[in-house]
């Protein structure tokens, strides 16, 4: 029987909260990082309206973000925490010391090798996660930090301007940072905990208060100052998506739990069409906890006045520069790429940034294999972004050979869209139920039943399309 004692042994971090975890029959870990979000939340909006760049010198800025951030990994994670601290001072004795030529590849190296270690360590030899408190979320998000401002500064310090593309240029960084604005960035209350990745010179000029004047500025009027657009809009339906997230989560993947479909009732008994039915909703039930985590994490950043870009075309304020995902677009996605570029935005930026933009050759499957290895050890991961390299490759072939015959007619068109995306859905399930499952016997077995239902739905749609 577990007792009190038993269940503080699992956690880390700090068990404050416990008779709050026991009452809503919900880890204690999951308690601690949700509540430390919404105190982070409320602070953002003391960080804006009292601590705005007007009111307080960029330092001071700087300092308060990270004590707060610093506290906040501590109570999540305990001396867990010592993990994350540790590689961010490692990574900035390498950007001081090292040769500008090499500190990319220094900070590469040393971040996702750092990961990967602490990764097989909490995986594999405390078997799988005994420990529930799991840091190496924070870790991935400052693995990306780290690299993304070695290969910024990089470009910044050592190559020719010539050379570097429109977006490599925008973000190239002309000299290395002080310690406080290097901690500052990859430590802060914002994005310590569930990211996201943004910019270093984006996230610099928020603290010292360019960030949303400089996207304001009309070409015609340099001289003018306009008045900051309040965020609290675009905060409250951020919010609001979190509320209905979470309660989506808490009933549907409770409803169609994945593993339900790899018991051997469930495979002899339901017939062809509710397989497929429930691998799509069973898949899509795992979502709405990353729409949570995700979308709160952009809500916080929000309200502390981060996150601002530009204006759209109908003159509304945008407030999307480092959100994670387009739901909208998620859930309506019609080809491989659509749901890609809208899902994990952040990361999928933070992947062209160092690697596929800079790739000689193969560079989607060089992409594929720096994702897996950045998302885990769990085998699933590989199993997910092994099978999406031909998925993606056949998506774009799929496109590229019969679109132009339905773009002529809205009625083609229509009937194209409502075939593609099944077709896309049924290929986004099959290919991430194994990042949910995460080990490889269920995964083996999934491929094992579910393939030939895949393989003889897009059998059927592919002649459908020939029929149109």
């Amino acid at each position: 029987m577990e007792t009190p004692g038993n269940r503080y042994s699992r956690t880390t971090g700090s068990t404050v909260l416990q008779p709050l975890s026991d009452a809503l029959h919900m880890p204690l870990e999951q308690v601690n990082f949700v509540t430390c979000q919404l105190f982070a939340l409320v602070i953002a909006v003391w960080f804006r309206t009292y601590l705005s760049p007007r009111k307080a010198h960029a330092s001071i800025r700087h300092g308060i973000a990270t004590m707060i951030g610093v506290y906040l990994a501590v109570f999540c994670f305990g001396w867990y925490s010592l993990h994350i601290f540790s590689l961010v001072l490692l990574s900035y004795c390498i950007m001081v010391y090292a040769s500008i030529e090499k500190v990319h590849s220094y900070s590469f190296i040393l971040a996702l090798g750092y990961l990967t270690l602490c990764q097989i360590n909490r995986v594999y030899i405390f078997n799988y996660g005994i420990l529930t408190t799991d840091f190496s979320g924070p870790l991935m998000i400052v693995t990306q930090k780290i690299t993304t401002l070695a290969f910024q500064l990089h470009d910044g310090m050592c190559k020719n301007p010539d050379i570097l593309s429109k977006q490599q240029l925008k973000e190239s960084i002309k000299g290395k940072p002080t310690f406080l604005e290097y901690i500052s960035y990859h430590l802060n209350f914002m994005s310590i905990l569930a990211g996201p990745c943004s910019s270093f010179s984006e996230y610099v000029g928020f603290i010292e208060g360019r960030h949303i004047q400089s996207k304001l500025l009309i070409e015609k009027r340099k001289d003018t100052t306009f008045p900051d657009p309040s965020p609290n809009k675009a905060v409250i339906t951020k919010l609001l998506i979190c509320v209905v997230s979470l309660i989506l989560f808490l009933t549907v993947s409770k409803a169609f739990p994945l593993l339900h479909m790899l018991e051997d009732k469930f495979i002899d008994e339901s017939p062809l069409l509710w397989k497929l039915i429930y691998l799509y909703i069973a898949t899509m039930a795992c979502k709405p906890k990353y729409y949570f985590a995700w979308t709160l994490a952009d809500a916080v950043n929000n309200a502390a006045g981060y996150g601002f870009n530009g204006i759209d075309e109908n003159g509304n304020y945008r407030w999307d520069l480092i959100s994670n995902l387009n739901i909208w677009n998620i859930e309506r996605a019609t080809s491989f790429k659509m749901y890609i570029d809208n899902w994990n935005i952040q990361t999928a930026a933070w992947l062209k940034r160092v690697c596929y933009d800079r790739a000689p050759k193969y560079r989607t499957g060089l992409t594929f294999l720096l994702s897996a290895v950045w998302h885990g050890v769990y085998p699933g991961y590989y199993f997910t972004f092994l099978t999406g390299i031909p998925v993606m490759w056949a998506a774009r072939g799929m496109r590229h050979v019969f679109r132009h015959y339905f773009i002529s007619s809205k009625i083609r068109k229509f009937v194209y869209d409502i075939i593609t995306w099944i077709v896309t859905q049924l290929a986004i399930s099959y290919t991430v139920a194994p990042f949910f499952l995460l080990a490889t016997e269920p995964t083996i077995k999934l491929y094992k039943y579910v393939y030939p239902f895949v393989r003889c739905c897009l059998k059927n749609n592919l002649i459908l399309i020939h029929s149109l």
